[in-house]
Parts: C-alpha cells; structure tokens; sequence
C-alpha cells in the first residue's frame, strides 16, 4: 500500500466489553442505540461490512461484504479520547490517567490561580454545556475561569472569547499542561471558549486540546521517521501533543472534517492519513441525542462513496472508534465497549471477519505492515 486513511468515527463503540461492568457500564451499545432512531441511515457502510462484526445485534448484516471487519477490545485502562487514540496507535496505557470525580485538590487550583493571575470558578465534574449555563455570567461579571472535569482525565478551562482573548485562553492552558505532570499529569487540558449572553451561551468551534505526548513509541514516529507522510485531520495533532506529524489541519465540526479528508485525499503522499471526526461524540454522545448521532453517522455515510472515490488501487481505508458513548444510555460519560474496525481496499479486502482481537493496536501493526514500514509496535498486522 502507498496511503493509509484511518478514520475514527469518534466514540462509536459496538457493545459493552467484557469489563464494563467495573466502569459502570454494563449495558451499553452505542450502535445498537443509533440504530433504533428514525434517522438511522448506513447502507454505505452496510455494503463494507461495517455491521458485520462478532456479536452484533444490528439487522443491516450482509452476505458478501466489500471490506473486512473486526471487533477490538481495549485493553488500555480508561476509556476516553486519549487511551483510545494512543492504544490505536500502538501504546498500551497500564495504569489509568488520573481523574477527579470530587474536583481537582487545593493544591492544583491554588497553583493554577497564582500562574494565570485569575481566580476559579465550578472546580466539579460537568457537562460542557451546563458549566457555561449555570458559571457563565459570574465568569463575565468577575473574570475568574471557570475550571472543571468530567470522566475522562481531563482539565477544562471554559472562558468567553469577550472577557478571555481565546490566545489568552491557550496560553492559560499551556500554563496548566506544564503544570499537570506526575500525579496529577491529566490526559488532556482543554480550551473550551464561548461567546453568546446569559441565558444563550454557546460553546465555539475554537477548542484546543493540550495533551501529554504519548509514553512509547507510536506508528506515526515510526513513519516519520523513515520518511513518510503522516497527516492529522482534526485533533488528531493535539492528541499525539503533534508527535510523529508531518503536516495537519484543524476542523470546525464533522461535515468540514470530511471535506478536508476528502480534499487531502488529491494529495500525493506516502504514508498514513490520521482523522478524528468528533461530532459524534462532543455533541451528541455526551448530550444523550440518539436523532443527532444517527443524523452524524448518516452523513458520515452519505459522503462515504466520495472518499471511496479517492481510492486507488494501492490506498486502504480503516474506520474505527477510540470509546463508546451510549446515547441511550444512563448519564453523560464514555461507556466502555468493544469498538468495530472496518478496512477496504480495492486491491486486498475480500470480506474476511476476523471475530474478536484484543487490542486497538492491531491497527497500529497493520498500517506499518501494509506501508512496507518496519515494525516496532508488536506482531498483530492483520495481514
């Protein structure tokens, strides 16, 4: 293969794994919720053999798929963006990232609040949406930020573009990402900017993610290494802290993630293509709206046949997931689940299932067998 396109289909997980249950989520299926709504609309993917994976409850199996399908289970501890992405990409995270379901200690915030010369504002678990509903007026009246977390092991600084210059915003941030290392190194500090009046708060498309850099080696500094191409689309760049990249692009939402993909497929590079479409997570996972997942994942397929289009004989797409976030499923956080991994290729694919694997990081072994890269991550290669 000459191209790689990995595209990962954010938080779209195929059933609870078989340790669910420690994670509180015994239970759920993201798939099999998006497929009861009305809007749920996939034949694209069908063709592949998207729905084709060991145990799934979905009635759009077919007979003679196109691509080859696998079901992989985590074996990272956690189960949010950055596990996902990293074991993926061929590291396994033994011990899970440190989250805080009571607020970060004293000790954090006070060191935060002298760094950034601003006072704190929620300091709780939150939803995204809420934290700006119920601190965002306090924040404009006193400009003191307003920090909070959630499941994942996260620290999340939300601040008005009007009252926070969103440069000022990322430098906040950068000082809180050198501040969160050792016990408290978070897998991600985020930027959550927003503008709007009280009562009509709305978060931007300005996000920025700032995250650890990844404990071993991944594929892509595998691939940079020896000289090809590695492009991140969307927040793939901030994921790896821009590790093992050799150019990126940012999105605004899912639909402008897809067009780029689309756009950058005319390029002639060697190597691998790395997307994050996060919509249907960010926006409808995490608010539990089973109509606007099915709705994303629609147009997701509906657009499917033109990147298709792109592929010669010498590409191999990969579609994937990093988590699950059941939308029909009780609270607001990931659920821990198997994930699907779709692959086609015109010149290789031939309908093969390949059950059950452990580990994201098959995909990592695959992409650097199928390149012709040496391969430094372990001995899955699917091929």
């Amino acid at each position: 293969m000459k191209r790689v396109i990995v595209v990962v289909l954010d938080s779209v997980g195929c059933g609870a794994a078989p340790d669910a249950a420690e994670y509180g989520d015994a239970g759920s299926n993201t798939l099999l919720s998006v497929s009861k709504s009305k809007f749920f609309a996939m034949e694209n993917l069908a063709k592949l053999g998207y729905f084709n994976f060991e145990g799934s409850l979905i009635p759009a199996k077919v007979e003679k798929p196109l691509g080859d399908i696998a079901r992989l289970r985590e074996l990272s501890k956690g189960k949010d963006t950055t596990t996902g992405h990293w074991e993926m990409a061929g590291v396994i995270s033994k011990e899970p990232m440190p989250t805080y379901p009571n607020g970060f200690p004293d000790e954090v915030i006070d060191e935060f609040k002298k760094l950034t010369g601003r006072e704190v504002l929620c300091n709780l678990p939150y939803s995204g949406t809420d934290v700006i509903r119920d601190y965002g007026e306090e924040h404009m009246k006193t400009g003191a930020l307003i920090v909070y977390t959630s499941a994942d092991s996260v620290f999340q600084i939300a601040a008005h573009e009007d009252i926070v210059p969103v440069e000022e915003l990322y430098r906040y941030c950068e000082l809180a990402r050198k501040m969160l290392v050792g016990k408290h190194g978070v897998g991600r500090v985020i930027a959550r900017p927003f503008i709007g009046e009280p009562g009509n708060f709305t978060r931007t498309s300005r996000r920025h993610d700032f995250s650890l850099e990844p404990t071993s080696t991944t594929m892509m500094d595998v691939l940079k290494e020896e000289g090809y191409d590695v492009l991140a689309v969307g927040k793939i760049n901030d994921i790896f802290a821009g590790r093992g990249v050799t150019d990126m692009i940012r999105t605004e939402n899912n639909a402008d993630g897809i067009d780029k993909t689309i756009a950058w497929m005319d390029r002639d590079f060697h190597g691998l293509m790395f997307v994050n479409l996060v919509d249907t997570d960010m926006i409808y996972g995490h608010r539990r709206d089973v109509d606007g997942y099915a709705k994303a994942l629609a147009y997701f397929d509906e657009k499917l046949p033109e990147i298709l289009d792109k592929m010669d004989e010498e590409d191999m797409l990969m579609i994937t997931a990093d988590h699950g976030c059941d939308p029909g499923f009780t609270g607001t956080d990931h659920t821990r689940e198997y994930v699907p991994l779709l692959i086609y290729s015109k010149g290789m694919t031939s309908g093969k299932n390949f059950g059950t694997i452990d580990g994201f990081d098959c995909l990592a072994s695959t992409a650097l067998h199928v390149l012709g890269a040496k391969n430094e991550i372990n001995n899955k290669s699917l091929y």
